[in-house]
C-alpha cells in the first residue's frame, strides 16, 4: 500500500482540549457532526476553507496559503476579508478552541481520535497492511472494507478551488489503491467469481487503469472464462494504443501469455507448503511401524510436539495424549508411527501393550504393570501383588527417566489411570474407541477418516502406481466405497495386489453393491465387519437398538429431533443414547445436535437391523415415524413462509408433532440444514404405503429447488418420485410429483422437458380429484409458455389457474397466477392492464404478510414496468425484490433479479451499472439455468460493447450463442445478429 497519505495530526503537543463529540468528514461532501447531529458548514467557499484546514494535519495555514487554496492565481479583490468572514462563521458553529487564530493564519486543533474520517481510513489501512503482512488475509480484507466504507461519494464533493481539486485527485488515487489491494486479497482467498462483478464496473469507470484490468483478467480466468480474460487484454491493448499510443505494461503482457499457455500457477492462490512429518527412528518395545504409512501429517506433527515437549528441559508434568476413533480408522498405526518418530526424545525406553479394550476380556491393569516392571529391570521377586503397590513401584521406577508408554486399544480411563507415569520427562500415548473425557489432563485427539488424497495415496502405495495411474477414476471410486477408512482401503488394496488378473475397475464394481460391500472388505485375518462387531457387542440393549434403527436412514446426518422421532423416545433420552454412542466412536457428532455414521458403519448398522430388529415391521415403523416428522415440520415451514396458502390443507394427515419455530428465519434455517436428510428420506419412502406422504414432503419443500443450493438433488428426487408413483399406479401422487418436477425443470431452463411433465400431470388430473394439482398444473404450464414466448397460450393457462385457485379459496395462489398473467399481457403489448394486474398481486401478498412471494410479485411488476417503459418505477420494485430474496436466501432468484436490473440500466443508457448487475447475475446463478445465463451474457455483452470493450463483448455473446444453441432457444438468432457486424469488421 505504498503511497498511502498520512492522516491529519489529531492532537498537537500541549493541546489540552479533547472534544470527542465533534467529527468531520472529507471523504465525500465536507460535513461536520456533533454527537451525531449535523453541524452547518456554510457556503461552498466556507467548506473549502474548513477542508483546507482539516487536511493541514493540525498545522497553521497562513492567510495567503488559504487564499491560494480557495481561488488560485485569480483571487477576488476582497479575498482576505472573505477568508476572515468564513473563519468567523465556522468558529461560531464549531466547539470553542477548535478553530484557532495564530501568526496571521488559522488551524484546526484538539480533535478526538478518529474525529476525521480520513484519519480513521488511514489508521484502518495501516492495520490492514499489518494483518496482511502477518498472513491474516480475512482480517485484512475486513479492515480494508471498513476503510473503504468511509467514502461517501466523491471526495470533497462540491468543494471549489485548486487545493480541493488536487486533494480530490490524490485521495481518489489512494481509494483506488485500497480497492486494488482488497481485490487482490479477494483473489488470494479464491473469491474470483464474486470479484468479477466489481472489477467489471471498476474497469468501466477507470478504463486506463491497468492494474484493475490485470485483476479482472485473473478473476475471469479463475472463474473458467478464459476467452473473456483474453478479450479484456485485447480491449486494453487497443484502448491504450488509441488513447495513449503505448502498449500494455510488461506485467499485463506476461499475464496474457500465462493465460494462453494455461499456466497451472494461475489456477488458484498458492498454498503454504506443509511441514514434513518427522521420520521414524530406531524401535524398542514398540511394534514395527507399517512401511506404507501415508498422510496424517497434521496429527503426526501435533502429537510429536506434545510428546517432545514432555521430555524437554522445560517440562513440568507428564504428558498424556489420547487418540479416539472408530475401529479401523488407523489409531494404532498412527500411534506407533508417532511413537517411533518421537523415540529419540525418550532414550530410557518405550513400553507397549495392547489392552484389548474392544474385546470381551480386556487386559487387567495389575497384569500389565507386572509386565512393564519386568521390562524396566525389576526382578519378579520385587514385584508386589496388589494393583496399588505395583502402580506405586512403577511410578518410582520411572522417576527421573524419560520413557514413552504406548497404551493401545484401551477400554476406558479407569483401565488407563494406573498405567500412567507420575513425573515429568515421561509421556503416555493412548488409543481407544472411547473418548477419554474423564482422563484428567489428557490431550484429546479425535481421529477421522483420511482425506480423499491421502486415501488414494495409501491405495496407490499398496497396489502400485503403474497399476492405478491408468484407472485413477476407478481408484477414487474404490476409496470412496471404503469410506476413506484406512483399514478398509488396506484390505481392498491388498486383495487387488494379490490378484494380478483384476483391474481396479473390477474391484470398484464389486464394492459398488452396498449389500455385499462389507463381505468384500475382508482379507486374511483382516475384516471391517469383524472390527465393527467388537464395538457392537459391547453396547447396552437400548444403545444397540438406537444404533440399528438410526442406521436405516440414508441422509448424510440426522438431527436430534429427527432421531427422537425414529426411536420414538423423548428428546432428552435420545440425546443421552446418541452421546453414549459417540463416546464409543460408533456414531459421530457432526455438530451440536446433529449426528452421523461413517458410511461403512451405517452399512453394518443396517445389516444388524435386518438381522436383529424383529419383526420387520419395527424397521418400517421407524422409517414411517421419520417421514411423518419431516412432513409435519416441513409443512409448518411452508405455512410460515406462505400464510393463507391452501397447499398444507391438501397434504396427507399425519400424527407427528414435528418441530416448531419462533420466527420465519429459524424455519428457513431448519429447511436448508435438513435438505440432505429430508430429500434422502423422500427417496427412501417411495413405496406404498408411504408414497403419498413422500410426494407431499417434496411439494412443501419446493424452496430447496428455488434456492439453488439443493436444486440438483431435489430434481433427482422428483424424477424418482414420478417413476415410483407411475409404477404403483397412484394418479394423485404421480400428478403432484410431475407438477413439482415440471417446476424444477423450468427453473433449470429445460422448458421442453418441463412442458412434457406438466402436460402429463394435466392429463392425469382427470383421474385424480386433487384441488392442489388442479390449480398448480395450469399455473406451471403458463410459466413454461411464458418463458418460451407463447404468450397467448400462457394467458389461457393463467386464467384457468386463477379460476382454480379461487375455487379452492387459495388467495396467495391466485396472486401468483395474477402476477404471472400480468407478464404474459405485458409481452403482448397490453401494458396498462398488465401493470394493474401486477400491482393487484403485490397488494394481495402485502395484505397477507408474505415475504418471498411478495418478492416474486415485485419481480413480476418490475418486468412489466420495464416493458411499459417506466424504468424508475421498475427499479424500485426490482430493488425491493432483491432485498427480500436476499433475506430469504433465495440465491437463484437474487441472480435473476440482478439480470432484470441490468436490463433496466441498459435501456436507460447506464452501461457500467448494467454490466455490474449482469456480472452479479452470472456469479450468483439464475432461475432458468443455462437459458437465463445466456440472457445475462447477452446483456453483459451489450453493456461492454457500449463501454468500448468489443472483444470481451464478443466473448460473452459467443458463450451465450453456445448455450442458446444447446437449448434450441429462439434467442440464438438475436445473438447471431449481434455478432455479425463484429465478424464483418
Amino acid at each position: 500500500m505504498d503511497g498511502v497519505p498520512r492522516g491529519p495530526e489529531q492532537r498537537r503537543p500541549g493541546s489540552s482540549t479533547e472534544l470527542r463529540g465533534l467529527r468531520f468528514g472529507v471523504l465525500g461532501p465536507v460535513r461536520a457532526w456533533r454527537d451525531d447531529e449535523p453541524v452547518a458548514t456554510g457556503s461552498p467557499q466556507q467548506r473549502a476553507l474548513l477542508a483546507a484546514l482539516l487536511l493541514r494535519e493540525g498545522r497553521t495555514a497562513t492567510a495567503a496559503e488559504l487564499i491560494d487554496a480557495l481561488w488560485g492565481e485569480e483571487p477576488p479583490s476582497q479575498a482576505l476579508a472573505a477568508v476572515r468572514t468564513y473563519a468567523s462563521r465556522l468558529r461560531k458553529v464549531l466547539d470553542p478552541g477548535v478553530l484557532v487564530s495564530e501568526s496571521g493564519g488559522y488551524a484546526v486543533r484538539g480533535l478526538g481520535e478518529r474525529a476525521l474520517d480520513l484519519a480513521a481510513a488511514q489508521e484502518l489501512a495501516t492495520e490492514a497492511e499489518k494483518a496482511r503482512g502477518g498472513g491474516d488475509l480475512c482480517h485484512a480484507r475486513e479492515v480494508l472494507d471498513r476503510a473503504l466504507s468511509l467514502w461517501d461519494g466523491e471526495t470533497l464533493a462540491g468543494v471549489p478551488g485548486p487545493y480541493a481539486e488536487a486533494q480530490r485527485v490524490r485521495l481518489e488515487e489512494w481509494r483506488l489503491q485500497l480497492l486494488e489491494s482488497r481485490l487482490d486479497m479477494d483473489l488470494e482467498q479464491g473469491c474470483h467469481a464474486e470479484a468479477v462483478s466489481e472489477l467489471t464496473a471498476l474497469t468501466a469507470a477507470h478504463p486506463l487503469r491497468e492494474r484493475l484490468r490485470e485483476l479482472l483478467m485473473l478473476a475471469l480466468y479463475r472463474s473458467g472464462r478464459q476467452a473473456e480474460a483474453l478479450a479484456v487484454y485485447a480491449d486494453t491493448r487497443r484502448l491504450l494504443a488509441d488513447e495513449l499510443g503505448v502498449d500494455p505494461r510488461p506485467g499485463l503482457q506476461d499475464l496474457q501469455q500465462r493465460i494462453l499457455r494455461a499456466d497451472p500457477a494461475l489456477a488458484e492462490p498458492s498454498a503454504p507448503v506443509a511441514e514434513p512429518a518427522a521420520a521414524p527412528v530406531r524401535p524398542a518395545q514398540l511394534p514395527a511401524t507399517v512401511p506404507d504409512f501415508t498422510g496424517r501429517a497434521s496429527f503426526v506433527r501435533e502429537l510429536s510436539e506434545v510428546l517432545t515437549a514432555a521430555s524437554g528441559p522445560e517440562a513440568q508434568v507428564m504428558a498424556v495424549s489420547a487418540l479416539a476413533g472408530i475401529g479401523g480408522v488407523g489409531k494404532t498405526t498412527l500411534a506407533v508411527h508417532v511413537a517411533h518418530a518421537a523415540r529419540s526424545a525418550f532414550p530410557d525406553g518405550q513400553l507397549y501393550v495392547d489392552l484389548q479394550g474392544a474385546g470381551a476380556r480386556s487386559a487387567e491393569p495389575e497384569t500389565v504393570l507386572g509386565s512393564f516392571l519386568r521390562a524396566l529391570g525389576t526382578a519378579d521377586s520385587a514385584i508386589p501383588d496388589t494393583l496399588e503397590e505395583r502402580a506405586a513401584l512403577y511410578r518410582s521406577v520411572l522417576d527421573g527417566r524419560k520413557v514413552l508408554i504406548l497404551l493401545d486399544n484401551a477400554r476406558d480411563a479407569a483401565q488407563v489411570r494406573p498405567l500412567l507415569p507420575g513425573t515429568a520427562g515421561c509421556a503416555a500415548l493412548v488409543t481407544s474407541r472411547v473418548r477419554m473425557v474423564d482422563l484428567a489432563g489428557a490431550h484429546l485427539v479425535d481421529l477421522d477418516v483420511m482425506s480423499p488424497d491421502e486415501a488414494l495415496a495409501l491405495f496407490m502405495r499398496i497396489v502400485g502406481e503403474e497399476r492405478v495411474a491408468s484407472e485413477r477414476e476407478a481408484a477414487l471410486d474404490v476409496v470412496a466405497a471404503c469410506g476413506f477408512l484406512p483399514l478398509a482401503i488396506r484390505i481392498a488394496a491388498s486383495r487387488l495386489a494379490s490378484r494380478r488378473t483384476w483391474t481396479v475397475s473390477v474391484l470398484a464394481a464389486k464394492l459398488a453393491d452396498e449389500r455385499r460391500r462389507l463381505d468384500e472388505l475382508q482379507a486374511g485375518d483382516l475384516a471391517v465387519k469383524a472390527t465393527f462387531e467388537l464395538g457392537y457387542g459391547q453396547l447396552e440393549p437400548a444403545q444397540a437398538r438406537a444404533f440399528r434403527l438410526l442406521g436405516l436412514a440414508d441422509g448424510p446426518d440426522i438431527s436430534l429431533a429427527a432421531a427422537a422421532a425414529v426411536l420414538d423416545l423423548p428428546v432428552d433420552d435420545t440425546e443421552d443414547l446418541l452421546e453414549s454412542l459417540v463416546d464409543t466412536s460408533l456414531l459421530e457428532s457432526a455438530a451440536p445436535g446433529r449426528y452421523r455414521f461413517h458410511d461403512l458403519v451405517r452399512l453394518y448398522a443396517r445389516a444388524c437391523a435386518e438381522r436383529d430388529e424383529q419383526p420387520p415391521r419395527e424397521r418400517r415403523a421407524a422409517m414411517s415415524r421419520m417421514l411423518d416428522f419431516y412432513l409435519t415440520t416441513a409443512a409448518r415451514v411452508y405455512a410460515v413462509e406462505r400464510p393463507g396458502d391452501r397447499t398444507v390443507a391438501h397434504l396427507e394427515q399425519v400424527g407427528s408433532a414435528g418441530e416448531e419455530f419462533p420466527d420465519a428465519s429459524k424455519a428457513l434455517d431448519w429447511l436448508h440444514t435438513e435438505a440432505g436428510p429430508l430429500l434422502a428420506c423422500v427417496q427412501q419412502s417411495l413405496e406404498a404405503p408411504m408414497l403419498r406422504r413422500a410426494v407431499d414432503l417434496l411439494v412443501v419443500t419446493i424452496d430447496l429447488a428455488e434456492s439453488g443450493a439443493d436444486s440438483r438433488q431435489y430434481r433427482k428426487t422428483a424424477i424418482a418420485a414420478c417413476e415410483a408413483a407411475a409404477a404403483l399406479g397412484d394418479a394423485r401422487a404421480e400428478t403432484r410429483a410431475r407438477v413439482t418436477l415440471a417446476q424444477v425443470l423450468s427453473q433449470a431452463g429445460r422448458f421442453e422437458a418441463a412442458k412434457d411433465e406438466a402436460r402429463r400431470a394435466d392429463v392425469l388430473l382427470r383421474d385424480a380429484d386433487d384441488p392442489w394439482a388442479r390449480s398448480a398444473a395450469p399455473n406451471q404450464l403458463g410459466i413454461i409458455a411464458l418463458c418460451t414466448a407463447r404468450y397467448a397460450e400462457a394467458e389461457e393457462y393463467f386464467l384457468r389457474a386463477v379460476d382454480a385457485f379461487r375455487a379452492d379459496d387459495n388467495t396467495p395462489g391466485e396472486a401468483s397466477a395474477v402476477c404471472n398473467l400480468s407478464r404474459a399481457l405485458a409481452s403482448m403489448g397490453r401494458s396498462p392492464e398488465a401493470v394493474e394486474l401486477a400491482q393487484r398481486g403485490i397488494d394481495i401478498y402485502d395484505e397477507l404478510g408474505l415475504s418471498v412471494r411478495l418478492a416474486n410479485a415485485r419481480y413480476a411488476s418490475g418486468i412489466v414496468l420495464t416493458q411499459a417503459d417506466r424504468p424508475a418505477e421498475a427499479l424500485v420494485q426490482l430493488d425491493e425484490a432483491l432485498r427480500i430474496f436476499a433475506e430469504n436466501r433465495q440465491f437463484l432468484w437474487e441472480g435473476t433479479t440482478h439480470y432484470r436490473i441490468a436490463e433496466v440500466h441498459l435501456r436507460a443508457g447506464r452501461a457500467a451499472r448494467a454490466a455490474q448487475h449482469a456480472e452479479q447475475a452470472l456469479a450468483a446463478g439464475c432461475i432458468g439455468g443455462d437459458w437465463m445465463r445466456a440472457n445475462a451474457l447477452t446483456v453483459l455483452g451489450k453493456a461492454l460493447d457500449t463501454l468500448d470493450q468489443p472483444d470481451r463483448a464478443r466473448a460473452c455473446w459467443r458463450e451465450a450463442l453456445v448455450l442458446y444453441d444447446e437449448a434450441g432457444s429462439a434467442e440464438a438468432a438475436q445473438v447471431r445478429r449481434l455478432l455479425a457486424p463484429l465478424s464483418a469488421a
